[in-house]
């Protein structure tokens, strides 16, 4: 539901650490995506004297940087100021962000003519991958293409939304309206914009989309088909069902969830009771949890977090286990009280990273809210706390541990106490409760243009994908036209990290025709 090909798409990035050929027309983004205009918040450094100043003040639409490198790899640096909200009037007063990107090529062929290829990362609120060298899927694609590495608004060097900045608007109301222009909507607008000022004569271009990348390369498919000459998914097909909200979703992953709890707990059945003493140490302890390095509070629900990196990602069943090693201090002294590790708490800390991208925590269940046709004021209403209290028995913690049952860790969800139990989202509690009744959402796909698409596009489905459920994927793939789809049970959700030569290859090979239809 972010990584290199964060779950997240929602779909993960992973939370922590770690997804057609056209003309170019001259019809604008802006007018093509039929989207509500939002008051946004401004200030006085916003806003200039007079039409001289406001012209002075106004940043160049394009910067680039010198090429660098690393090994095997040539860089450079793109920065695009970009309007905060692309339907407003073209006006050099108007709030404006960065949006930065970073291209990448093969040593040697920075002068050489090459087609583009945008990768939309995971998320949401994840930057992109920064390269160290020349591997994965990266190596493989500079071989024929400039790589594109996007860091969507908001998130790395493009005007990133920290705790910190946000404090900066000091309504809750108003951080909401800033909030509601950083979803797919503006992405796939400020893809566009960066197209139209990058390509030589704006060509279409090939856009890669990891897990919720994926998601807004389909609002790509649906809005602005003209700026793209193929697309690549990974782990990244959205819901589009009659009606497709929050919840739907939420109810499809818990049983996903489920399963990979169990096949966790067959792997590694001593964690069973080691989770059970966590969990009765937590809910015995004052105000049912302890203090952890950040300022905020690992109680039981909380270390259900665990799941969210742990048991969706390849190597994390092995990662949580070993965790779970080093959660108790070692008794040096007789009859000295119990603790919990520093060295557990510090982890849990960086696990679930939250506090470094609040983004993923305030947006990630809006990224399945629209008003269209058949949805009529679609909030999300706190959904996955909603499914996760009908699956009460069997997700709850402490009666999970009184039965002597194994504690099921959650997955892909964000929960109402993320905003109290999380030091550095405590301020942003009241816009998120905003954002849960929110209901002026504008669409994110349309399924008319996709049934008629005409962009070559090629999907890995992931069959035991715990982020992006398969039997919603494969129903979304039945709407886009022309799609190619490669099912595997090869690769979890992070199929892009752990083979990423091997998938890219294997989509390529898809849209090129050398893997005929059956």
């Amino acid at each position: 539901m972010a990584v290199v090909t964060s779950s997240l798409r929602c779909a993960t990035a992973a939370a922590l650490a770690l997804h057609h050929h056209h003309h170019h027309q001259p019809a604008s983004l802006a007018v093509r995506l039929r989207f509500p205009r939002h008051r946004i918040p401004t200030s006085r450094a916003m806003s200039s004297s007079s039409p001289a100043a406001d012209a002075a003040a106004a940043p160049a639409p394009h910067q680039a940087g010198p090429w660098y490198a690393v090994p095997d790899l040539s860089l450079r640096d793109h920065r695009f100021a970009v309007p905060l909200d692309h339907s407003s009037p073209a006006s050099p007063s108007a709030p404006r962000i960065t949006v930065f990107a970073r291209e990448v090529v093969a040593a040697g062929k920075e002068e050489t003519l090459l087609p583009y290829l945008v990768y939309l990362q995971g998320g949401p609120g994840y930057e992109s991958p920064r390269p160290t060298e020349a591997s994965g899927w990266v190596k493989k694609a500079c071989e024929e293409y400039r790589v594109l590495l996007l860091d969507q608004r908001g998130t790395g060097l493009s005007t990133p939304l920290t705790t910190s900045s946000l404090s900066q608007i000091t309504s809750a109301a108003e951080q909401v309206e800033y909030l509601k222009h950083f979803r797919a909507d503006n992405i796939v607008k400020d893809a566009e914009f960066i197209r139209r000022h990058l390509v030589p004569d704006a060509k279409p271009w090939t856009i890669l989309g990891q897990s919720y990348g994926g998601f807004c390369a389909v609002t790509y498919l649906s809005f602005a088909p003209e700026g793209l000459k193929a697309v690549l998914l990974t782990g990244g097909l959205p819901p589009l069902g009659k009606p497709c909200t929050a919840e739907t979703v939420y109810r499809a992953c818990f049983k996903q969830v489920q399963q990979q709890n169990e096949k966790y707990y067959k792997r590694f059945p001593q964690d069973v009771q080691v989770v059970h003493e966590v969990v009765r140490y937590l809910s015995e302890s004052e105000g049912g949890g302890v203090l952890l390095p950040s300022g905020g509070r690992l109680t039981p629900k909380m270390l259900q977090c665990l799941g969210l990196a742990g048991l969706g990602f390849s190597g994390g069943f092995e990662r949580l286990h070993y965790l779970l090693e080093r959660v108790w201090d070692p008794v040096l002294v007789p009859g000295a009280k119990k603790n919990i590790s520093y060295y557990f708490l510090k982890e849990f800390d960086m696990w679930v990273g939250f506090d470094q991208n609040p983004l993923y925590a305030l947006l990630h269940e809006s990224i399945y809210c629209e008003c269209n046709s058949w949805i009529q004021g679609s909030s999300s209403k706190w959904s996955a706390d909603k499914i996760f209290n009908e699956n009460g028995s069997l997700f709850d913690p402490i009666k999970a541990t009184e039965e002597g049952r194994p504690v099921f860790l959650t997955g892909e969800m964000v929960f109402p106490c993320f905003f109290d139990e999380i030091n550095a989202l405590r301020p942003l509690k009241e816009a998120a409760h905003l954002l849960a009744e929110e209901e002026d959402w504008p669409p994110l796909y349309d399924i008319s243009v996709l049934n008629n698409n005409k962009v070559p596009v090629a999907a890995a489905v992931y069959y035991e994908d715990m982020y992006v459920n398969f039997n919603i994927a494969k129903e979304t793939a039945s709407q886009i036209a022309g799609i190619r789809l490669w099912v595997t049970n090869e690769y979890p959700h992070s199929g892009l990290r752990d083979g990423g030569p091997h998938v890219f290859e294997h989509l390529m090979g898809l849209l090129k025709g050398k893997r005929p239809l059956f």
